[in-house]
């Protein structure tokens, strides 16, 4: 659910004193100057501290310089007029690191032949980078350098913010759905990046499936944490290092809806962090445009579903942990694969219908074979939860469109699981029930479970045994070819015929075409097949045969 803030105090909060853009150079990277290489420097005081950014480089001997910085500059100096008192030098040592200096260089020669200790001490302890250089160098010249490398700094970042700012203005503008416009803020980072909501549930996921396991196991307490972090280094004025999470919030017109997170990357020229409210503004825009829709959830929960469908996981570890991290309970719960078939399903109402239940449920699109209108749906219930037939025809009308024709609709639910690894084939299981002959109901959804359908469950459980796919084919090559080549209809009414067996009438009305229109087909399978359709044992080889032809979606 979205957050609506009243005080609006809405914007993004910047760190302020130190902190400066992270596309401007570093002290490690300024001494790498060939100007600065020239004065043979040394390195006194460095570690993280040559990680600091440098704003600006000033030229000062004064001993009340750090009344006229700003915070992130590079102070060039011989010493000249620095104090002498060793008590002095130390509190002066202090005023610039205070005042945001991020380095100390000291020229030896003109005025101290070395560091005096206490100023290299007081150093150490403040955490500020002291270099020193050996041989005399131009101080205009070295000025000219650093800044140069700045300005250049700057004019890359400006060019680089304006095309992401064209890009993802230009996705906003297109309606660009959520899931792609994370895809594109991983290419431009070249880093993970995830979309949350309020509730640190996972919405999209741009992420290597190699990692997905460990990013995502316990999401929502790592979540928590990242954010705590970071609002204490925002509070303190401190800039996120190279570890850090990047996390921007989505919002607009005084709502939150959730948050963007950049996991650890390269730098980018035009700043990590303002890709990321680029994307976040276009978001933004898209959620504005939904209304009360929540276009996030659908799309995040039919991406999974799907994804699951089609096995696109590196293992099911990480798997698990990607649909924990969108609020689907695994550990503790029972789960079911189903299928709603034969008319639109209203996703936007399936969380109240499941929450009815204690549970939560992800809506996917319709699966390959099942014809459209349709849903594949994955359900999580609590252990001692009713999911009688009735309960799940309940559940079943809730999501329906309201101007569905509920007697066209099947439901193919499949057995109950209480893992990833067993509701993965509970909900193949429903995608091959959904894919076999419907069977209109007299009133109402008509409700077919896998565990009354013991060959779909035994086709389900080899679906990638090639040697049960040969014999499918083996077995309809005939049937195959002569529909391919005449746009025929005998598959369709071999299915009738072995889903009514004994009841050839019901079979041929199934089939719609008249009796004797229908034992014709009947007597050319047989002369195709050189089978005796009678025979029992043939009836079970050729229903097997189908059910792996449509377990493949064919």
């Amino acid at each position: 659910m979205a957050r609506r803030r009243e005080d609006g105090s809405f914007h993004t909060d910047r760190p302020t004193g130190r902190v400066t853009h992270e596309t401007l150079p570093t002290v490690r990277e300024v001494i790498a100057l060939e100007a600065v290489a020239d004065g043979v420097p040394e390195v006194l005081v460095g570690d993280d501290a040559l990680d600091e950014r440098v704003r600006w480089l000033h030229v000062s001997d004064s001993a009340g310089v750090a009344r006229l910085l700003d915070g992130g500059e590079l102070l060039l100096s011989t010493g000249s007029a620095w104090p002498e008192d060793p008590a002095d030098l130390r509190r002066f040592i202090g005023e610039l690191s205070d005042a945001g200096l991020s380095a100390l260089v000291l020229e030896l020669g003109t005025h101290y032949r070395y560091v005096p200790a206490v100023v290299q001490q007081a150093a150490a302890e403040r955490g500020l980078a002291l270099v020193v250089l050996h041989r005399e160098v131009k101080f205009v010249a070295l000025t000219e350098a650093v800044h140069s490398r700045i300005i250049a700094g700057q004019t890359d970042a400006l060019r680089a913010r304006d095309e992401v700012r064209e890009r993802f203005t230009a996705l906003a503008l297109r309606g660009a759905p959520a899931d792609f416009i994370v895809h594109q803020l991983a290419q431009t980072l070249s880093a993970p990046v995830v979309l949350e909501n309020l509730a640190h549930e996972v919405v999209a996921a741009e992420v290597p499936l190699a990692g997905e396991e460990e990013l995502f196991h316990e999401w929502e307490l790592r979540s928590r944490s990242a954010h705590r972090r970071d609002e204490q280094r925002r509070s303190r004025g401190i800039a996120p290092g190279p570890d850090d999470w990047r996390i921007v919030p989505v919002e607009a017109r005084g709502i939150r809806w959730g948050n963007l997170i950049a996991l650890p990357g390269p730098p980018h020229a035009a700043g990590r962090t303002a890709v990321l409210e680029q994307g976040a503004i276009a978001l933004a825009v898209g959620r504005l445009a939904d209304g009360d829709v929540d276009e996030w959830g659908r799309i995040g929960r039919r991406r999974l579903v799907d994804g699951l469908l089609a096995g696109r996981f590196a293992g099911t570890g990480g798997a698990a942990a990607r649909l924990e991290a969108a609020g689907l309970p695994l550990r503790s719960a029972r789960l079911y694969g189903m299928v709603i078939s034969g008319a639109a399903v209203a996703v936007t109402a399936a969380d109240a219908a499941v929450r009815s239940m204690r549970g939560r449920a992800l809506v996917g699109s319709a699966p390959d074979g099942v014809v459209a209108p349709a849903a594949a749906v994955l359900l999580s219930l609590p252990a001692d939860a009713d999911f009688s037939d009735a309960v799940a025809l309940d559940f079943t009308r809730a999501l329906l469109d309201p101007a569905a024709d509920a007697d066209r609709v099947t439901v193919s639910v499949g057995r109950a699981a209480n893992d990833l690894d067993s509701a993965l084939l509970s909900l193949h299981e429903a995608v091959d029930l959904a894919r076999g002959r419907r069977r209109r109901a007299v009133r109402g959804p008509h409700l077919r479970r896998a565990e009354n359908r013991p060959l779909v469950q035994l086709v389900t459980a080899l679906r990638d045994d090639h040697r049960v796919l040969e014999h499918g084919e083996r077995m309809l090559a005939p049937l195959i070819v002569h529909d391919l080549q005449r746009s025929g209809d005998l598959l369709d009414v071999l299915e009738a015929m072995l889903a009514h067996p004994g009841n050839r009438t019901a079979a041929a009305s199934a089939s719609h075409l008249s009796r004797s229109v229908f034992y014709q087909r009947i007597a050319l399978i047989e002369e195709l097949l050189g089978v005796d359709l009678d025979d029992g044992e043939t009836q079970t080889a050729l229903h097997l045969a189908l059910l792996v032809r449509r377990s493949a979606g064919r």
